[in-house]
């Protein structure tokens, strides 16, 4: 397994801002976007630490109101980059190959506080596998899954993230021990603004159209599959490419 702590030194393979003056709008919203997110861990974390050591109900009830509008506005700001990169990519697609382990690792790492503070085990599987792909999109993509799962899997459970070899495809899983999703549900999960508990207050239920939507630019499948109790497992069915087609045995993904 990867540690999440690694760095990966070519990480900057999948982090590109637009260029020119014309673009001067993006570049604000992409930087804001990559130098928010530290802050805003740093205000979760501090906020899971104040948590456990206080006393009573009441102290308790104002650091989750911290914890959640500081959720709420790490998930909205992502929102707003995912919406950006969208745009970006909405006239023309340029496929190119992207390698996913440093894509997988710089994803957990930047959610590990998250799953800390849940208390969630939170892995990414070592693979030498590259797709046909966007890099920017792919990662908007990985990122609202894994956020997704982070936050209907309880204290105690797993988020996996690895590859499977699918014939001249590599499915990109994202797997969790969650609370899974109802048989009669499935079929609006990538709905716009749809929730799958709205009982719970946090999100506009954007995450899974988002994927859905950069999915459709880059031409990829989503696979879920999900039992109730168990967990889900999102697929993203992108191209290997054709140097490694037929190489090997696939990576595995799957935890013991």
């Amino acid at each position: 397994m990867i540690s999440v702590d690694d760095r990966i030194g070519d990480e900057e393979q999948y982090r590109r801002a637009p260029r020119g003056a014309s673009d001067f709008p993006a570049v604000l919203l992409a930087m804001a976007g990559h130098d928010l997110r530290q802050p805003l861990q740093v205000l979760a974390a501090s906020f899971g630490w104040l948590g456990r050591r206080l006393s009573s109900d009441s102290e308790r009830e104002y650091v989750r109101r911290g914890q959640l509008a500081v959720a709420q506005m790490t998930e909205q700001l992502d929102h707003l980059v995912d919406a950006l990169r969208l745009h970006e990519h909405s006239t023309r697609i340029d496929l190119a190959p992207v390698r996913l382990e440093p894509l997988l690792v710089g994803i957990c790492r930047d959610h590990l506080i998250s799953a800390r503070a849940k208390g969630v085990e939170l892995r990414a599987c070592r693979s030498h596998a590259t797709v046909m792909s966007d890099a920017i999109l792919l990662e908007s993509i990985l990122r609202n899954l894994v956020r997704n799962a982070l936050k209907y899997t309880g204290p105690g459970g797993r988020v996996l993230l690895g590859c499977r070899r699918r014939g001249p495809h590599i499915g990109i899983e994202v797997l969790d021990t969650g609370v899974g999703i109802p048989h009669d549900k499935l079929s609006r999960i990538f709905e716009a603004f749809h929730r799958l508990d709205w009982t719970r207050s946090e999100g506009l239920g954007l995450g899974l159209f988002v994927v859905r939507c950069a999915a459709d630019l880059l031409g990829h499948e989503i696979e879920v599959r999900s039992l109730v109790g168990h967990g889900s497992c999102f697929a993203v069915l992108a191209r290997a490419c054709s140097d490694e087609a037929g190489a090997g045995s696939p990576p595995r993904t799957r935890a013991a």
